[in-house]
């Protein structure tokens, strides 16, 4: 699926104006649904990914977002398959860019190219550090923390910046309150809106949510939702991202074993779970963590949208 030369950067720009900011879909919407991609390094992936993107556009999403690799190492894919998903299928985007790697010069190339190309929507994060790294460690001239990235995009564009939040609190920093503070620099710097990592327990997103608005953080916060659908996937997203597995959960999954069919089952079921009941107790939307696969949200989605009807 080649992209029609008509695409190009220079008249991108002038299609910018039909896709909407991401923040100005809240006022008519007051739950907002949502899905992540992660950017495929080969032709082959592309194609999968497009096939993906080409089911779930059928479910109508607010919004979609793509993922950035550590280091820059996909943001030339990162760029190319947001632009596609606005041009190609008509998906309002956004963009993940992350710190790590970057001097803030670079970033400002990358965020004036963003622009360039009809992308408004970005989703800022400091990042996690290059596997070979132990701790994240800023480049030469680079920035420490995502505040500071969303302050630059501000001062450089009229984009909707989503930002990273941590129900059960970031993995490098044990102090929650200060995890918390660090959450309202990135609003204060002009953050529209907040995704969180993901959870699989909802009165820890009901939790952080409530301590958010103590802190005068107002505002979505939209809640990040990833289906298990295996247990070894589950075990490296926990080590990860720091969330942890209710036991109910665990031991489905420990049960289901290698029966990859009642495995994803197990997930889906738990995902589809979570999400109605986040919708049920005010939650304003769902993100759905797609892993580039259509079918998990497909089932999900359908699922939520029959109790909606019935509702």
């Amino acid at each position: 699926m080649a992209l029609s030369p008509k695409f190009d950067s220079v008249r991108e720009t002038l299609y910018a104006w039909n896709f909407m900011k991401i923040r100005d879909t809240f006022a008519a919407e007051p739950r907002t649904f949502s899905f992540e991609f992660s950017p495929p390094r080969t032709a082959e992936a592309i194609a999968r990914l497009f096939e993906t993107a080409e089911r779930l556009r059928e479910l109508a999403p607010t919004f979609v977002s793509v993922t950035y690799g550590a280091g820059g190492s996909t943001r030339r894919n990162t760029i190319d398959v947001v632009s596609r998903l606005q041009h190609e299928l008509g998906l309002t985007a956004a963009a993940h860019l992350t710190c790590v790697g970057h001097a803030q010069q670079e970033l400002a190339e990358i965020l004036q190219e963003l622009a360039a190309r009809g992308i408004e929507n970005l989703m800022l994060l400091r990042g996690d550090p290059p596997r070979d790294q132990p701790s994240f460690v800023a480049a030469a001239d680079g920035f420490s923390n995502a505040w500071q990235l969303v302050a630059l995009a501000r001062s450089l564009g009229d984009f909707s910046i989503g930002v990273a939040g941590y129900p059960e609190g970031h993995q490098e920093c044990a102090d929650e309150d200060l995890d918390l503070r660090r959450l309202k620099e990135k609003v204060d710097s002009g953050a529209d809106f907040v995704v969180t990592q993901l959870f699989f327990d909802n009165d820890d997103y009901f939790t952080f949510v409530e301590r958010a608005r103590a802190i005068d953080i107002r505002c979505r916060i939209i809640p990040g939702v990833m289906p298990a659908l295996s247990w070894a996937q589950m075990q490296r997203m926990a080590k990860l991202c720091g969330a942890s597995i209710p036991p109910p959960l665990a031991a489905a999954l420990e049960a289901a074993g290698e029966d990859r069919e009642h495995s994803e089952q197990v997930g889906i079921d738990w995902a589809t779970a979570q999400c109605e009941e986040l919708l049920r107790r005010g939650a304003p939307g769902i993100h759905l963590y797609t892993l580039n696969q259509s079918h998990a949200a497909e089932e999900i989605f359908a699922h939520l949208r029959a109790i909606h009807l019935a509702g």
